[in-house]
């Protein structure tokens, strides 16, 4: 699949994989950011992309930034819908009680293209029974 993407500023560093089978395009910081403790900034990474009708961009944490610095995405998962064209930020969240120094050139998270369904909801008075049922939280034992 070809997607189609946009240098908005001249220091934006196209995603790379970190290695063949890597499911995630590591995307790069453009400019020096500091994090407070528990606080999050906006990371902007100088690119807009395209992504096709019936699939969205996951904006997931990098395991070692997380495990090193304490620092992943602040809403966990970002999306990045097929209509947007604006510049990719990703939203970084310290959660650890040192300030954190993200450098220009930096991967900072990654982007994982992935199709979604359309759905239309059905409001009705029943659902379905199941074995189950209303348990939720640990009721299945495991």
């Amino acid at each position: 699949m070809k997607i189609k993407i946009k240098k908005v500023n001249e220091d934006a560093i196209i995603p790379t994989k970190g290695s063949d089978y890597a499911a995630g395009y590591d995307l790069y910081a453009i400019k020096d950011e500091v994090i407070f403790p528990h606080n999050t900034t906006k990371a902007p990474t100088g690119l807009a992309i395209e992504i096709p009708e019936g699939y969205f961009g996951g904006i997931f944490a990098r395991s070692g930034l997380a495990a090193k610095k304490r620092i992943r995405p602040a809403n966990c998962v970002g999306v990045i819908d097929s209509d947007y064209r604006g510049e990719i930020i990703v939203l970084l969240h310290n959660d650890s009680e040192r300030h954190q120094f993200i450098s220009k050139g930096d991967r900072i998270a990654q982007l994982i293209v992935l199709p979604y369904l359309s759905i239309e909801f059905e409001e009705v008075e029943n659902l379905n029974e199941t074995e189950r049922g209303e348990g939720g939280f640990g009721s299945t034992g495991k």
